[in-house]
């Protein structure tokens, strides 16, 4: 077992049964054929399903939308970079000589590369249960310092993000009908989605306000 196996065991708080898979997650493509290229594909899908579960069971009324907002905060390279960071796993790579001299250990690419390679290690070693326990341990403070995404956040806005992450064409407003004299309006707007059979209405003394109205009312129809 090599130094850098023992270290990040140290750091994980676990062992590796075989310490072949600890080093090879730790082994970049610029140092060796036989790399974490494969570990880090695996450690991808593994993350991103542990992430998903237990953002569901975090949120039970969050919606779609809400929960793939989450999990894209969690899952991406500037949060694996600051775990890796964090344990200083910059240090225990393996990298090639020109990686090693251009700042490798430092790139964010890099260090979130090798966090789903240690992840996708542990999975193979452990399974999915060790692998789940270790992850919510790493990121501890990421998921509790989660924002509530939707705070702040209009209904046309929250709208069109539910409706994109299901692939679904964005809504189409129109104004139904302009009541009242000019310096005192009523708009009154129609919002359809694939999604509701039946067009929403919303009213107000402007076309964005009766917009966003329509588009609550559609919030309200979708449960959302």
């Amino acid at each position: 077992m090599t130094d850098n196996v023992r270290k990040l065991e140290q750091i994980l708080g676990y062992d590796y049964s075989d310490k072949s898979l600890a080093t090879l997650a730790l082994t970049h493509r610029s140092a060796d054929q036989q790399n974490n290229e494969r570990l880090e594909f695996l450690g991808d899908a593994v993350l991103g399903f542990i992430v998903a579960d237990e953002l569901v069971q975090r949120f039970p009324t969050a919606s779609e939308g809400d929960l793939s907002r989450r999990r894209a905060a969690l899952v991406n390279q500037k949060c694996l970079s600051q775990i890796a960071r964090r344990l200083g796993l910059g240090e225990l790579l393996t990298l090639g000589m020109g990686e090693q001299k251009s700042g490798g250990r430092q790139r964010a690419s890099i260090l979130a590369d090798v966090v789903e390679a240690i992840l996708g290690a542990i999975y193979l070693d452990a399974g999915l249960q060790r692998c789940r326990d270790l992850l919510l341990q790493l990121y501890g403070e990421e998921l509790d310092a989660l924002p509530n995404t939707s705070a702040g956040k209009d209904a046309k806005t929250r709208l069109q993000e539910h409706l994109q992450a299901k692939a679904l064409p964005l809504p189409k407003y129109k104004i139904e009908s302009i009541e009242g004299e000019e310096h005192r309006q009523s708009f009154r707007v129609s919002c359809r989605i694939k999604l509701l059979s039946e067009p929403t209405y919303g009213t107000g003394s402007n076309r964005r306000i009766a917009e966003r109205n329509a588009a609550e009312k559609a919030l309200e129809s979708l449960g959302l």
